[in-house]
């Protein structure tokens, strides 16, 4: 009987919409849910605290102005049940003074309404990306993973070894395109001590789950860097 490999879902992203506009919760549900992410409504920042001492998320779509208890007022305690959320604030007063003061509270972003859903979606993909850096470099001991990656050769091998998944040390020698393999050797040294390369029992060289994470790093740290520049 034939083997399938069944592919390994990626985990879908979690969204707590929080806002008192009933029309504006259920359109924005009936949009995420379009991209795939998973929603959870709560329509005052007290029931959103409530929800959010059983449940974690990755982002918080939270409302500015609320009845009771306002966005702003209720940040701090948000941040603090669910630290790795990224918040954007929703609000129909955009000041400098609110933007201010959301932003040291804990807040990621700020959006203005009305607003394009284009430009949501793309703030969500935005701190999305931002939080999957931030894990990938606590996760890591950075001394001496960066030491490791200042030299292009190990980052060559990084970016091969993503590619073919493994590889014995005469093909990487010959993509690299170095004549002496023990100069390859030393830079797989290197990549080993870092935990970032490893070795099966046939002796081929693969990324352990930690160089993966810092090639992510890099990957996202290069687009940064491209649009600041561009």
């Amino acid at each position: 009987m034939a083997q399938y490999k069944l592919k390994k879902m990626e985990p879908k992203n979690k969204i707590l919409i929080v806002d008192d506009d009933a029309d504006l919760r259920e359109n924005l549900v009936e949009i995420l849910k379009g991209e795939s992410y998973v929603t959870t409504t709560a329509s005052t920042a007290k029931e959103a605290l409530k929800i959010m001492k059983q449940r974690q998320f990755d982002v918080i779509l939270l409302d500015f102005m609320m009845p009771e208890l306002s966005g702003l007022d209720a940040l701090y305690d948000l941040k603090r049940t669910n630290p790795k959320a990224k918040v954007i604030m929703i609000t129909a007063y955009a000041t400098i003074d609110n933007a201010v003061n959301a932003i040291k509270r804990g807040a990621s972003e700020f959006i203005t309404k009305p607003f394009k859903i284009e430009d949501l979606l793309m703030l969500i993909k935005q701190v999305i990306e931002e939080a999957r850096f931030e894990d990938g470099i606590k996760k890591l001991k950075m001394e001496e993973t960066l030491s490791s990656l200042s030299n292009a050769i190990r980052r060559k091998i990084l970016r091969l070894l993503n590619a073919h998944d493994t590889m014995r040390l005469m093909e990487i020698t010959r993509e690299v395109e170095i004549e002496d393999h023990t100069k390859v050797l030393f830079h797989l040294k290197s990549l080993k001590e870092s935990k970032l390369v490893s070795q099966n029992s046939e002796k081929s060289y693969h990324l352990t789950s930690e160089g993966r994470k810092i090639l992510e790093c890099l990957k996202l740290l290069n687009k940064y860097l491209s649009d600041a520049t561009s």
